[in-house]
């Protein structure tokens, strides 16, 4: 098939510029999404009147044809067609003549582009939801079963206070869960037909935009042809709520790293999701969460690209638009194979040290801030009894001790209203346990929301 615009050009593109001009390498990912576009069309031409009811048909059962041959392995889309469109149409008109070449009526390579990549985006948004709440599924039953498990806090990478290790981990639930509020937020904005916008002015074919939107499962068309096929704000979205979401799984690998190492020992991989050293026999490496803290950083470069992309661009549509695609691919292809890693590591490559946890709480100054409350309790005003506390702290490191092994005369010494009850205060156990303010370490607040994540997410 000659190209459309051969009888305005005298002679052929050059062949490197004819392969750089070329989509077809990345752009037959969306050739579902183009036949469906198609036949949405067609059906809508064979409503108005534009096609016969024969020549719908027959341009239908070549769309359905294609399809299938697709989905079997006969047909597989290539150079030296341009793009997906026009291999579509190619083949469309070597099966049924010339009525196909009636297939384009009313639409431009540029709504029609614009509606695949919405269709495709809306389909990989979904699956992203399926993922991403099997992901919040997997924290949730590890923090199950670790309410009373306790881990130091930490704020600037100081031991600040000690936690439940469930409510550590439900504090990734909210994050996914904003995630997920964020795509389904991008889903509503795809969701909407730039069908029938034509090149950039709309067509004065007898066409029904509002019919191919409701074929194809769109909840409302743009309103305005210009921006119908210059929009790509989308997908500048899509990755935006994507790098957010590769930002919370990068935290957490970065938390994974640092607790399986021998430093902390907070944790330990298993051999299902870890990896050795070629030459070092004793290492067992994170390689897991190492990869998906390095793919953090491809996402963000597609959404860089993206925002490039569009920076500049006079109305309507321009050929920069062609590099929307491959960014918004492999985003989706990077994020969703990241969040299956992640689910696979936290189900069954990572094993607490409750041991080890136990003792790092014990032997440190994170019950600091509950010794300071004590005297809060006894009327003491909070100011005064920070700098208490801070004088005692500074007894201790003097003499390397910690305040579990203070007698109780030397706490009456820095303030008359210490008493015996302290010990049992300062007892990382009780620390947490006290913490019940709403949306706080204690454990009946973290049993209250385990309770409440069971009922948002398990069946």
């Amino acid at each position: 098939m000659s190209k459309v615009w051969s009888k305005r050009f005298d002679n052929t593109l050059n062949p490197f510029i004819e392969k750089f001009n070329a989509s077809i390498s990345f752009d037959r990912k969306l050739i579902l999404e183009d036949l469906d576009c198609s036949i949405a069309h067609t059906k809508m031409l064979g409503k108005t009147k534009v096609l016969s009811s024969s020549e719908t048909l027959q341009i239908i059962n070549g769309l359905e044809k294609i399809k299938v041959e697709y989905l079997e392995g006969k047909f597989s889309p290539s150079p030296p067609s341009e793009d997906i469109h026009y291999c579509i149409e190619e083949k469309l008109i070597s099966l049924i003549g010339e009525t196909g070449k009636k297939l384009h009526t009313g639409r431009s390579r540029n709504d029609q582009v614009g509606t695949d990549i919405r269709l495709w985006l809306r389909k990989e948004i979904d699956n992203l939801e399926i993922l991403i709440t099997e992901l919040q599924r997997s924290f949730l039953k590890l923090a199950q079963s670790n309410i009373y498990t306790l881990i130091p806090g930490y704020t600037h990478m100081q031991r600040a206070q000690p936690l439940s290790l469930a409510h550590h981990l439900l504090a990734y639930l909210e994050m996914l869960q904003r995630d997920r509020e964020r795509f389904k937020e991008v889903r509503s904005r795809v969701n909407t037909s730039p069908l029938g916008a034509a090149a950039l002015a709309g067509t004065k074919i007898q066409i029904d935009r509002n019919f191919t939107a409701s074929e194809l499962g769109f909840e409302k068309i743009y309103k305005n042809s210009i921006d119908a096929v210059s929009d790509r704000d989308f997908c500048i979205e899509f990755a935006s709520a994507s790098a957010l979401l590769m930002s919370h799984l990068s935290k957490i690998s970065e938390e994974i790293i640092l607790w399986v190492t021998d430093e902390f020992s907070f944790a330990k991989l298993t051999d299902k999701c870890a990896t050795g050293s070629s030459l070092m026999p004793q290492k067992k490496n994170p390689d897991v969460p190492e990869l998906i803290r390095g793919k953090t950083g491809r996402v963000y470069g597609h959404l860089q690209a993206l925002l490039t992309m569009v920076k500049g661009v006079p109305l309507a549509y321009n050929k920069d638009f062609q590099e929307d695609k491959e960014p918004i691919f492999d985003t989706a292809e990077t994020i969703s194979s990241c969040i299956k890693a992640m689910t696979i590591l936290i189900n069954e490559g990572i094993e607490f040290n409750t041991k080890n946890l136990s003792d790092s709480v014990e032997n440190d100054f994170s019950n600091a801030t509950d010794l300071a409350d004590y005297l809060v309790a006894k009327k003491v005003p909070f100011r005064t009894a920070y700098q208490v506390v801070g004088e005692i702290v500074k007894y201790c490191l003097e003499r390397k001790m910690l305040f579990k092994n203070l007698k109780i005369d030397e706490f009456k010494k820095f303030h008359s209203e210490f008493d015996d009850d302290v010990f049992a205060d300062l007892e990382p156990f009780n620390v947490v346990k006290s913490r019940t303010s709403e949306g706080g370490t204690g454990f009946t607040q973290v049993e209250k929301e385990v309770n409440n994540w069971q009922k948002k997410l398990l069946p």
